[in-house]
Protein backbone atom coordinates (compact mmCIF):
# COMPACT_ATOMS: atom_id res chain seq x y z
CA UNK A 1 0.00 0.00 0.00
CA UNK A 2 1.49 3.35 -1.02
CA UNK A 3 1.61 6.48 1.14
CA UNK A 4 -1.23 8.15 -0.72
CA UNK A 5 -3.50 5.17 -0.25
CA UNK A 6 -2.54 4.98 3.41
CA UNK A 7 -3.38 8.64 3.83
CA UNK A 8 -6.74 8.14 2.13
CA UNK A 9 -7.57 5.26 4.47
CA UNK A 10 -6.37 6.99 7.61
CA UNK A 11 -8.73 9.92 7.02
CA UNK A 12 -11.96 7.91 7.33
CA UNK A 13 -10.48 5.97 10.26
CA UNK A 14 -9.83 9.22 12.11
CA UNK A 15 -13.34 10.45 11.32
CA UNK A 16 -14.89 7.15 12.47
CA UNK A 17 -12.84 7.17 15.65
CA UNK A 18 -13.79 10.75 16.40
CA UNK A 19 -17.46 9.91 15.76
CA UNK A 20 -17.31 6.83 17.97
CA UNK A 21 -15.66 8.58 20.90
CA UNK A 22 -17.61 11.83 20.81
CA UNK A 23 -18.59 12.58 24.45
CA UNK A 24 -22.28 13.03 23.71
CA UNK A 25 -22.42 9.77 21.78
CA UNK A 26 -20.70 7.98 24.66
CA UNK A 27 -23.34 9.30 27.06
CA UNK A 28 -26.12 8.37 24.64
CA UNK A 29 -24.64 4.87 24.28
CA UNK A 30 -24.53 4.40 28.05
CA UNK A 31 -28.12 5.59 28.43
CA UNK A 32 -29.17 3.22 25.65
CA UNK A 33 -27.34 0.37 27.40
CA UNK A 34 -29.14 1.32 30.63
CA UNK A 35 -32.50 1.15 28.84
CA UNK A 36 -31.68 -2.31 27.44
CA UNK A 37 -30.55 -3.58 30.85
CA UNK A 38 -33.72 -2.19 32.46
CA UNK A 39 -35.91 -3.93 29.87
CA UNK A 40 -34.00 -7.17 30.40
CA UNK A 41 -34.47 -6.98 34.17
CA UNK A 42 -38.23 -6.60 33.70
CA UNK A 43 -38.32 -9.62 31.41
CA UNK A 44 -36.30 -12.29 33.20
CA UNK A 45 -37.16 -14.11 36.39
CA UNK A 46 -39.05 -17.15 37.60
CA UNK A 47 -42.04 -15.88 35.64
CA UNK A 48 -40.54 -15.14 32.21
CA UNK A 49 -42.10 -12.31 30.21
CA UNK A 50 -41.12 -11.43 26.67
CA UNK A 51 -39.53 -7.99 26.13
CA UNK A 52 -42.34 -7.20 23.67
CA UNK A 53 -44.98 -7.81 26.34
CA UNK A 54 -42.96 -5.70 28.80
CA UNK A 55 -42.86 -2.86 26.27
CA UNK A 56 -46.63 -3.14 25.79
CA UNK A 57 -47.22 -3.04 29.54
CA UNK A 58 -44.96 -0.01 29.98
CA UNK A 59 -46.68 1.79 27.10
CA UNK A 60 -50.08 1.24 28.73
CA UNK A 61 -51.31 -1.29 26.18
CA UNK A 62 -52.13 -3.92 28.80
CA UNK A 63 -55.07 -5.49 26.94
CA UNK A 64 -52.77 -7.63 24.76
CA UNK A 65 -50.65 -8.83 27.69
CA UNK A 66 -51.18 -11.60 30.23
CA UNK A 67 -52.87 -10.14 33.38
CA UNK A 68 -50.38 -12.01 35.56
CA UNK A 69 -47.51 -10.49 33.60
CA UNK A 70 -49.00 -7.02 34.07
CA UNK A 71 -49.15 -7.51 37.83
CA UNK A 72 -45.61 -8.94 38.00
CA UNK A 73 -44.14 -6.04 36.02
CA UNK A 74 -46.05 -3.16 37.57
CA UNK A 75 -46.21 -4.27 41.21
CA UNK A 76 -42.98 -6.24 41.64
CA UNK A 77 -40.28 -5.79 39.03
CA UNK A 78 -40.73 -2.16 37.98
CA UNK A 79 -40.39 -0.63 41.49
CA UNK A 80 -37.43 -2.91 42.18
CA UNK A 81 -35.70 -1.99 38.93
CA UNK A 82 -36.27 1.74 39.44
CA UNK A 83 -34.98 1.56 43.02
CA UNK A 84 -31.87 -0.27 41.80
CA UNK A 85 -31.45 2.45 39.15
CA UNK A 86 -31.63 5.23 41.75
CA UNK A 87 -29.35 3.54 44.29
CA UNK A 88 -26.81 2.48 41.67
CA UNK A 89 -26.64 5.94 40.11
CA UNK A 90 -26.40 7.54 43.55
CA UNK A 91 -23.66 5.30 44.94
CA UNK A 92 -21.58 5.53 41.75
CA UNK A 93 -21.84 9.34 41.66
CA UNK A 94 -21.04 9.52 45.40
CA UNK A 95 -17.90 7.44 44.87
CA UNK A 96 -16.77 9.61 41.96
CA UNK A 97 -17.34 12.77 44.01
CA UNK A 98 -15.35 11.45 46.99
CA UNK A 99 -12.47 10.36 44.77
CA UNK A 100 -12.23 13.94 43.47
CA UNK A 101 -12.70 15.57 46.89
CA UNK A 102 -10.07 13.45 48.64
CA UNK A 103 -7.83 12.98 45.57
CA UNK A 104 -7.83 9.32 46.47
CA UNK A 105 -8.76 6.56 43.98
CA UNK A 106 -9.79 4.29 46.87
CA UNK A 107 -12.41 6.68 48.28
CA UNK A 108 -15.97 5.34 48.35
CA UNK A 109 -19.25 6.21 50.10
CA UNK A 110 -18.51 4.03 53.14
CA UNK A 111 -15.39 6.09 53.90
CA UNK A 112 -17.26 8.79 55.85
CA UNK A 113 -18.82 6.45 58.39
CA UNK A 114 -22.33 7.19 57.13
CA UNK A 115 -22.90 3.55 56.17
CA UNK A 116 -21.96 2.37 59.66
CA UNK A 117 -24.17 5.01 61.26
CA UNK A 118 -27.12 4.09 59.04
CA UNK A 119 -26.50 0.39 59.71
CA UNK A 120 -26.56 1.02 63.46
CA UNK A 121 -29.80 2.98 63.22
CA UNK A 122 -31.39 0.24 61.15
CA UNK A 123 -30.39 -2.67 63.38
CA UNK A 124 -31.37 -0.68 66.49
CA UNK A 125 -34.83 -0.18 64.99
CA UNK A 126 -35.04 -3.89 64.18
CA UNK A 127 -34.12 -4.70 67.77
CA UNK A 128 -36.49 -2.26 69.48
CA UNK A 129 -39.42 -1.78 67.08
CA UNK A 130 -39.28 -3.99 64.00
CA UNK A 131 -39.09 -3.82 60.23
CA UNK A 132 -40.71 -1.29 57.93
CA UNK A 133 -40.84 2.47 58.36
CA UNK A 134 -39.04 2.53 61.77
CA UNK A 135 -36.05 0.78 60.19
CA UNK A 136 -35.90 3.29 57.32
CA UNK A 137 -36.29 6.24 59.68
CA UNK A 138 -33.67 4.94 62.11
CA UNK A 139 -31.14 4.32 59.35
CA UNK A 140 -31.67 7.76 57.84
CA UNK A 141 -31.44 9.59 61.17
CA UNK A 142 -28.32 7.82 62.39
CA UNK A 143 -26.68 8.02 58.96
CA UNK A 144 -27.00 11.79 58.93
CA UNK A 145 -25.94 11.96 62.61
CA UNK A 146 -22.78 10.09 61.63
CA UNK A 147 -22.10 12.67 58.92
CA UNK A 148 -22.64 15.54 61.39
CA UNK A 149 -20.29 13.80 63.83
CA UNK A 150 -17.63 13.67 61.11
CA UNK A 151 -18.03 17.41 60.44
CA UNK A 152 -17.87 18.14 64.18
CA UNK A 153 -14.77 16.02 64.78
CA UNK A 154 -12.91 17.38 61.78
CA UNK A 155 -13.75 20.98 62.65
CA UNK A 156 -14.54 23.94 60.48
CA UNK A 157 -12.40 24.24 57.37
CA UNK A 158 -10.88 20.81 57.95
CA UNK A 159 -8.59 19.26 55.38
CA UNK A 160 -9.44 16.10 53.45
CA UNK A 161 -7.10 14.09 55.69
CA UNK A 162 -8.91 15.16 58.86
CA UNK A 163 -12.28 14.33 57.31
CA UNK A 164 -11.06 10.84 56.43
CA UNK A 165 -9.67 10.30 59.94
CA UNK A 166 -12.91 11.53 61.49
CA UNK A 167 -14.84 9.16 59.21
CA UNK A 168 -12.71 6.23 60.39
CA UNK A 169 -13.38 7.11 64.04
CA UNK A 170 -17.14 7.48 63.53
CA UNK A 171 -17.29 4.28 61.49
CA UNK A 172 -15.48 2.35 64.21
CA UNK A 173 -17.85 3.58 66.92
CA UNK A 174 -21.01 2.71 65.00
CA UNK A 175 -19.59 -0.64 63.83
CA UNK A 176 -19.07 -1.51 67.49
CA UNK A 177 -22.68 -0.47 68.11
CA UNK A 178 -23.87 -2.82 65.37
CA UNK A 179 -21.93 -5.69 66.97
CA UNK A 180 -23.48 -4.88 70.35
CA UNK A 181 -26.99 -4.91 68.91
CA UNK A 182 -26.30 -8.31 67.32
CA UNK A 183 -25.17 -9.60 70.71
CA UNK A 184 -28.34 -8.36 72.42
CA UNK A 185 -30.78 -9.55 69.75
CA UNK A 186 -32.87 -12.71 69.87
CA UNK A 187 -30.85 -15.39 68.00
CA UNK A 188 -33.99 -17.13 66.78
CA UNK A 189 -35.94 -14.22 65.31
CA UNK A 190 -34.17 -10.87 65.38
CA UNK A 191 -30.58 -11.87 64.58
CA UNK A 192 -31.33 -13.57 61.22
CA UNK A 193 -33.34 -10.51 60.13
CA UNK A 194 -30.50 -8.19 61.16
CA UNK A 195 -27.84 -10.23 59.36
CA UNK A 196 -29.90 -10.52 56.17
CA UNK A 197 -30.69 -6.80 56.13
CA UNK A 198 -27.03 -5.87 56.61
CA UNK A 199 -26.07 -8.01 53.58
CA UNK A 200 -28.26 -5.82 51.37
CA UNK A 201 -31.28 -6.68 49.27
CA UNK A 202 -33.90 -5.08 47.04
CA UNK A 203 -36.44 -7.81 47.75
CA UNK A 204 -38.62 -5.41 49.78
CA UNK A 205 -38.74 -2.78 47.04
CA UNK A 206 -42.18 -1.29 46.40
CA UNK A 207 -43.70 1.98 45.25
CA UNK A 208 -43.56 3.52 48.73
CA UNK A 209 -39.83 2.84 49.09
CA UNK A 210 -39.26 4.13 45.57
CA UNK A 211 -40.93 7.44 46.42
CA UNK A 212 -38.92 7.64 49.65
CA UNK A 213 -35.70 7.26 47.64
CA UNK A 214 -36.61 9.62 44.83
CA UNK A 215 -36.45 12.95 46.68
CA UNK A 216 -33.18 12.59 48.68
CA UNK A 217 -31.20 10.69 46.05
CA UNK A 218 -32.57 12.72 43.15
CA UNK A 219 -31.83 16.04 44.87
CA UNK A 220 -28.35 14.87 45.88
CA UNK A 221 -27.54 13.78 42.34
CA UNK A 222 -28.65 17.20 41.08
CA UNK A 223 -26.33 18.88 43.61
CA UNK A 224 -23.35 16.71 42.60
CA UNK A 225 -24.01 17.32 38.92
CA UNK A 226 -24.15 21.05 39.58
CA UNK A 227 -20.77 20.80 41.34
CA UNK A 228 -19.06 18.82 38.57
CA UNK A 229 -16.68 21.64 37.64
CA UNK A 230 -15.79 22.29 41.29
CA UNK A 231 -15.15 18.58 41.84
CA UNK A 232 -12.80 18.50 38.87
CA UNK A 233 -10.96 21.54 40.22
CA UNK A 234 -10.69 20.00 43.70
CA UNK A 235 -9.17 16.87 42.15
CA UNK A 236 -6.24 19.10 41.13
CA UNK A 237 -5.71 20.30 44.72
CA UNK A 238 -7.19 22.94 47.01
CA UNK A 239 -4.78 25.69 46.01
CA UNK A 240 -5.41 25.16 42.30
CA UNK A 241 -9.15 25.05 42.97
CA UNK A 242 -9.02 28.37 44.81
CA UNK A 243 -7.01 29.81 41.95
CA UNK A 244 -9.82 28.81 39.60
CA UNK A 245 -12.34 30.65 41.77
CA UNK A 246 -13.82 27.66 43.60
CA UNK A 247 -15.12 28.23 47.12
CA UNK A 248 -13.46 25.14 48.51
CA UNK A 249 -15.22 24.99 51.89
CA UNK A 250 -18.69 25.51 50.47
CA UNK A 251 -18.20 23.07 47.59
CA UNK A 252 -16.80 20.40 49.90
CA UNK A 253 -19.63 20.78 52.42
CA UNK A 254 -22.35 20.56 49.74
CA UNK A 255 -20.71 17.57 48.07
CA UNK A 256 -20.17 15.68 51.34
CA UNK A 257 -23.72 16.40 52.48
CA UNK A 258 -25.08 15.09 49.16
CA UNK A 259 -22.87 11.99 49.39
CA UNK A 260 -23.97 11.39 52.99
CA UNK A 261 -27.65 11.71 52.09
CA UNK A 262 -27.28 9.28 49.17
CA UNK A 263 -25.44 6.77 51.35
CA UNK A 264 -27.84 6.98 54.29
CA UNK A 265 -30.89 6.65 52.01
CA UNK A 266 -29.38 3.68 50.17
CA UNK A 267 -28.58 1.82 53.38
CA UNK A 268 -32.01 2.63 54.81
CA UNK A 269 -33.84 1.20 51.81
CA UNK A 270 -31.70 -1.78 50.78
CA UNK A 271 -28.98 -2.37 53.38
CA UNK A 272 -25.24 -2.06 52.81
CA UNK A 273 -24.27 -2.38 49.15
CA UNK A 274 -20.54 -2.02 48.66
CA UNK A 275 -18.10 -1.63 45.76
CA UNK A 276 -20.47 0.23 43.43
CA UNK A 277 -18.99 3.63 44.28
CA UNK A 278 -15.47 2.26 44.01
CA UNK A 279 -15.58 0.17 40.83
CA UNK A 280 -17.96 2.04 38.50
CA UNK A 281 -16.14 5.43 38.43
CA UNK A 282 -12.85 3.66 37.63
CA UNK A 283 -14.46 1.66 34.83
CA UNK A 284 -16.02 4.77 33.28
CA UNK A 285 -12.81 6.78 33.67
CA UNK A 286 -10.68 4.06 32.11
CA UNK A 287 -13.06 3.38 29.22
CA UNK A 288 -14.25 6.88 28.33
CA UNK A 289 -12.09 9.43 30.15
CA UNK A 290 -13.00 11.98 32.80
CA UNK A 291 -14.32 14.98 30.88
CA UNK A 292 -16.10 16.93 33.62
CA UNK A 293 -18.95 17.90 31.26
CA UNK A 294 -20.03 14.28 30.81
CA UNK A 295 -18.12 12.16 33.33
CA UNK A 296 -20.57 12.38 36.21
CA UNK A 297 -23.56 11.69 33.96
CA UNK A 298 -21.72 8.70 32.49
CA UNK A 299 -20.96 7.44 36.00
CA UNK A 300 -24.62 7.74 36.99
CA UNK A 301 -25.75 5.77 33.93
CA UNK A 302 -23.02 3.17 34.44
CA UNK A 303 -23.81 2.77 38.14
CA UNK A 304 -27.53 2.40 37.46
CA UNK A 305 -26.96 -0.25 34.77
CA UNK A 306 -24.42 -2.07 36.94
CA UNK A 307 -26.69 -2.38 39.97
CA UNK A 308 -29.72 -3.39 37.86
CA UNK A 309 -27.61 -6.15 36.30
CA UNK A 310 -26.31 -7.33 39.68
CA UNK A 311 -29.80 -7.31 41.20
CA UNK A 312 -31.14 -9.27 38.23
CA UNK A 313 -28.43 -11.86 38.78
CA UNK A 314 -29.13 -11.96 42.53
CA UNK A 315 -32.72 -13.10 41.96
CA UNK A 316 -32.21 -15.40 38.97
CA UNK A 317 -28.94 -17.35 39.22
CA UNK A 318 -29.89 -19.52 42.22
CA UNK A 319 -32.93 -21.15 43.76
CA UNK A 320 -32.77 -18.63 46.62
CA UNK A 321 -32.10 -14.94 46.25
CA UNK A 322 -28.46 -14.02 46.82
CA UNK A 323 -28.03 -10.92 49.04
CA UNK A 324 -27.17 -7.91 46.91
CA UNK A 325 -24.19 -6.83 49.02
CA UNK A 326 -22.66 -10.29 48.77
CA UNK A 327 -22.92 -10.31 44.98
CA UNK A 328 -21.55 -6.78 44.54
CA UNK A 329 -18.55 -7.80 46.64
CA UNK A 330 -18.03 -11.05 44.72
CA UNK A 331 -18.13 -9.17 41.41
CA UNK A 332 -16.57 -5.89 42.50
CA UNK A 333 -13.45 -7.18 44.26
CA UNK A 334 -12.07 -9.21 41.30
CA UNK A 335 -13.02 -6.45 38.90
CA UNK A 336 -11.22 -3.85 40.98
CA UNK A 337 -8.21 -6.17 41.29
CA UNK A 338 -8.13 -6.37 37.49
CA UNK A 339 -8.22 -2.56 37.26
CA UNK A 340 -5.43 -2.19 39.82
CA UNK A 341 -3.32 -4.72 37.93
CA UNK A 342 -3.90 -2.88 34.67
CA UNK A 343 -3.02 0.47 36.19
CA UNK A 344 0.11 -1.05 37.72
CA UNK A 345 1.22 -2.37 34.34
CA UNK A 346 0.62 1.03 32.78
CA UNK A 347 2.76 2.74 35.42
CA UNK A 348 5.52 0.15 35.05
CA UNK A 349 5.74 0.39 31.27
Amino acid sequence: MNAAAGGVLRGPVRVARKWALHPRRITFGLLLFLAVVALLSLSVGRYAISPLDVARILSGNEAVADPVAVKVVEAVRLPRMLLALLVGAGLAAAGAALQSLFRNPLAEPQLLGVSSGAAFGGVLALLLVGDGLPLIAGALVFGMLALLAVFWLAGRGASAVLLVLAGIVVSGVFAAGVSLVKLLSDPQNQLPAIVFWLMGSLATANQERLWLALAPIGASLAVLYGLRFQLLALALGEEDARGLGVRVGQARFLALFAVGLITATSVALCGIVGWVGLVVPHLIRMAFGADYRHFLLNVMAGGAAYLILVDTLSRTVAAVEIPLGVLTSLLGAPLFAFLVRRIGRGMGS
